[in-house]
């Protein structure tokens, strides 16, 4: 299993950028990606207010906030993110095209070692990893508050079930797999 160093998440609405502080927070480098430079100014003004208002309240220090700050990137393309990533999240809406259509783009431009995740509710990880030939290194992750749930497609590999753990850990989440036909799509 490779080292998950760098960290690429695609889309910065809400849940992207929760998961791209929650990661430079945890220490990784992480390019959050958007195709909207509006989405991408908005979503650094609101991580650096999250992070001073941290600060304020005493949930961490100013020096860990700027290392934080320092860990993370923006990028205005797929392609410009996901080439240096070891784990690439994808955080876009919930419609298949719009999945599909990123899948197939980030299995041609990724590293071979690179572990693709997406944080679909409704839809199946098994169908989403049928466009790419990585299957094995596809997941689903779920953020929901304190907790983090890995959904196992098909022929998702343990090693990258691993990967994603240890990412759970270090974000601080409580981690489950469940495998895809016992989650509630």
């Amino acid at each position: 299993m490779a080292e998950i160093k760098t960290l690429a998440v695609i889309g910065a609405g809400e849940l992207g950028r929760s998961i791209a502080c929650a990661t430079a927070r945890a220490g990784y480098r992480t390019i959050l990606e958007d195709i909207l430079p509006a989405s991408l100014r908005r979503a650094d003004r609101e991580i650096r207010g999250f992070l001073e208002q941290s600060i304020q309240s005493g949930k961490v220090s100013r020096q860990e906030a700027e290392a934080a700050l320092a860990r993370l990137e923006f990028a205005g393309s797929v392609e410009e993110a996901a080439r240096q990533a070891d784990l690439v999240i994808e955080a876009v809406p919930d419609e298949m095209e719009s999945k599909l259509e990123i899948f197939t783009l980030l299995d041609r431009i990724a590293k071979p070692h690179t572990i693709l995740a997406t944080t679909t509710k409704t839809l199946s990880v098994s169908d989403i990893a049928s466009v790419t030939y990585r299957a094995e290194r596809i997941i689903g992750m779920r953020v929901s508050g304190s907790t983090l749930e890995l959904r196992r497609a098909a022929k998702t590999g343990q090693d990258t079930i691993a990967g994603c753990l240890e990412i759970g850990q270090r974000i601080s989440k409580e981690v489950t797999v469940v495998s895809e036909d016992e989650s509630s799509l």
